[in-house]
């Protein structure tokens, strides 16, 4: 039972640890410009649309969508 309590309190300390690192670094990043806003709401739009154009390409030939994607539509193994 010994080992148990230790092994909870140990585990306990490292998550408190880990937590306080996260909150110290996010408080530390610089608040965000108009630009920078603009850059991740078009990243975040190009992963969305890849995403969705994988899919539509799973979907409508079988497997490989994600493949199809990295060799520019012609599916197959692209000389792999």
């Amino acid at each position: 039972m010994f080992f148990v309590v230790i092994t909870g309190g140990v585990l306990a300390t490292i998550v408190a640890w880990a937590t306080v690192v996260l909150v110290r670094r996010d408080r530390r990043r610089p608040a965000l410009g108009p630009e920078a806003h603009r850059i991740e709401a078009a990243a975040t739009r190009g992963i969305r649309d890849a995403r969705r154009h994988a899919r539509s390409l799973n979907h409508i030939g079988g497997a490989g969508g994600i493949d199809r994607l990295d060799n520019g539509g012609t599916g197959g193994s692209g000389g792999r």
